[in-house]
């Protein structure tokens, strides 16, 4: 198959599936549960606010209401399904080339389906988990996450605010592990609308303590510990990695929440000159004249 012929089956194929999206709903329609995901924590943020001195339209709602759109829909529809199609193409090409025609290792798609899910689930964000390390502790890296550690007023929309190079740097990390045990699609959908769902709720503007099951899955009172404008101590690169599971951050030694925290400060030295437009924003570590943005010294406070 011609890699131009990929790269064009790449972007007609995905505008197909996004207007077969949202014209013909269907249980399977991300679209559709992104919005009644949204909209149901939109509701919980208003009727039960932890901040209630937060307006309901808090800073920068509509422009992380954007991206959410912008990252599940619209970067996919302007490059990254047709690109990552080819990228797919060219390694499982070079893999052919030297023997190798079948990454799976594992097959978990002959097990229950409750133990596919379970393992696929567990894997990914255990991947990610590590994907969230890489992108706090190396420099290029931490350029883009900026975008995401931009917010000052936490809310579920904050949870999809991120620069689109981390689309690709988690789904190209994400690939080969994932492959190995053959996850399935209807598997990755039901896997993905839990984590949207979860990850919403762990940048939600509300209060749910959770007992025991905090050491398993992260939530607003953890998360907002990893938003912190001010590290503690020895913690340069940051606490509370958990993307889905805290239970990583546990096993590691990441974890850190002296107290609750529901009015720190949220951000990092530098974010009040930290670009403000969407375009700017997504240019932010790609062009040279603003890949960097000054920060202050990083005062350390104990808590």
């Amino acid at each position: 198959m011609d890699i131009v012929k990929v790269i064009k089956d790449g972007y007609q194929g995905y505008a197909n599936y996004l207007w077969e999206e949202i014209a013909h709903p269907q249980w399977h329609s991300y679209f559709y549960w992104l919005v009644g995901i949204s909209l149901f924590f939109l509701a919980v943020e208003w009727l039960r606010p932890w901040r209630k001195d937060q307006p309901r339209f808090r800073k920068d709602f509509w422009l992380d209401a954007f991206y959410m759109f912008f990252n599940f829909f619209l970067f996919s529809l302007v490059i990254y399904n047709a690109a990552s199609e080819a990228v797919v193409y060219l390694f499982i090409e070079g893999l052919a080339s030297v023997g190798i025609t079948n990454l799976v290792a594992f097959e978990v798609m002959s097990w229950p389906v409750w133990a596919h899910l379970l393992v696929g689930f567990v894997v990914r964000d255990f991947v990610q988990w590590w994907v969230h390390r890489l992108l706090h502790g190396v420099p290029a890296l931490w350029e883009f996450h900026k975008v995401h550690h931009s917010v000052e007023q936490m809310g579920f929309a904050a949870h999809l605010r991120y620069h689109w190079m981390e689309t690709v740097v988690y789904r190209t990390i994400e690939y080969i592990p994932l492959a190995l045990i053959g996850i399935g699609l209807r598997d990755f959908f039901i896997i993905h609308i839990i984590t949207l769902a979860i990850g919403h709720f762990n940048h939600a503007n509300i209060r749910l303590p959770l007992g025991p099951l905090k050491y398993l899955f992260n939530n607003p009172q953890m998360h907002i510990w990893h938003h912190a404008y001010d590290l503690p101590e020895g913690r340069k690169h940051g606490v509370n990695f958990g993307i889905t599971l805290s239970l990583w951050d546990y096993l590691f030694g990441t974890t850190y929440m002296p107290h609750e925290g529901r009015d720190i400060k949220l951000g990092f030295p530098g974010v009040e000159r930290f670009p403000q437009g969407f375009i700017k924003q997504n240019l932010h570590g790609i062009t040279k004249l603003n890949s960097r943005v000054p920060e202050e010294k990083h005062v350390i406070k104990r808590v």
